[in-house]
């Protein structure tokens, strides 16, 4: 610890960021105004800067204080997060990264059923679509949709996709054949191949260079819902919209693509509790895949 800031200034300046005063923040950590000013002095002096612009009766943040503010939040989250599992040390608490799409149409089902069982088992969910969580320890397992390559994790394929277009109904009935696609806007998402698809279907086509590019699978099925334009999007993720006829298949021509895996660090392997969890997810998808 090279030159920690002293410490006990850090939630006083972090709920007068929030509260936008010292008078505020001193009802809120049941101190008095006078004592929350001196703390945040003591912090501003150690730290060489001014972290407010002071006002009449409320306080801004400088520049430098807005990105103080984000290191201290990250800190006390961290140390919240670390105190509370010492608390009560019989939850053992797993953090999950999951694909926004996958999660809500596949994955929380089974993590309420799960849960039914393991009731000690308490769950953090959070979605995302790159690496990042899981190489930066901020997450225990992941469920990511890719190859069968995952550099320094371990992967455990739960099902294999397959892909095809998918609009509103009304616009399926008007497209005959794969090439009438040629004249329509066709939705793009970084991780599913129009090209595969093209191929699939007996055209040569290269990879669109237009139309909106959706990050969220999830977020594009609600854009082909909308008539944003033709989505080509993995079968399990298509279905429920058209168990519900709110999106159509204009053509039977499918085509394999990537799979779902879970992902985790090999540090996971230690921890039993986590891995029965990661056994009991695969064999329930080859169960229903």
């Amino acid at each position: 610890m090279r030159d920690l800031p002293p410490l006990h200034a850090l939630p006083a300046f972090e709920a007068a960021a929030r509260l936008g005063s010292f008078l505020a923040a001193a009802e809120a950590l049941h101190l008095t105004p006078s004592a929350i000013s001196h703390r945040i002095r003591l912090l501003e002096t150690h730290l060489g800067q001014p972290l407010f612009e002071r006002r009449h009766r409320t306080v801004r943040l400088t520049a430098a204080g807005r990105r103080y503010l984000a290191v201290v939040r990250d800190s006390l989250f961290r140390l919240d997060e670390a105190s509370a599992l010492l608390r009560a040390p019989r939850r053992e608490r797993l953090r999950l990264s999951v694909a926004p799409a996958i999660g809500s149409q596949w994955l929380v089902g089974h993590i309420a059923t799960y849960q039914e069982q393991h009731p000690d088992l308490e769950f953090v969910i959070g979605s995302a679509t790159s690496l990042g969580p899981l190489l930066a320890g901020e997450a225990d397992i992941g469920v990511r949709y890719g190859e069968e390559e995952w550099p320094g994790l371990l992967a455990w394929k739960l099902f294999e996709e397959h892909i095809f277009p998918v609009c509103r109904p009304a616009l399926a009935e008007q497209l005959k054949t794969p090439a009438d696609l040629d004249r329509q806007r066709l939705l793009r998402h970084p991780l599913l191949s129009w090209s595969r698809w093209f191929a699939a279907a007996g055209l040569k086509r290269d990879e669109p260079a237009h139309g909106p590019l959706y990050e969220d699978a999830r977020l594009m099925l609600e854009g082909a819902v909308a008539g944003h334009g033709v989505a080509l999007m993995a079968a399990s993720l298509a279905a429920p919209y058209l168990a519900a006829g709110r999106l159509a298949r204009p053509f039977a021509a499918d085509c394999p693509d990537r799979s779902f895996y879970i992902v985790a660090p090999p540090a996971i392997q230690e921890r039993p509790a986590a891995m029965a969890f990661i056994r009991w997810l695969v064999q329930g998808a080859r169960t229903e895949f």
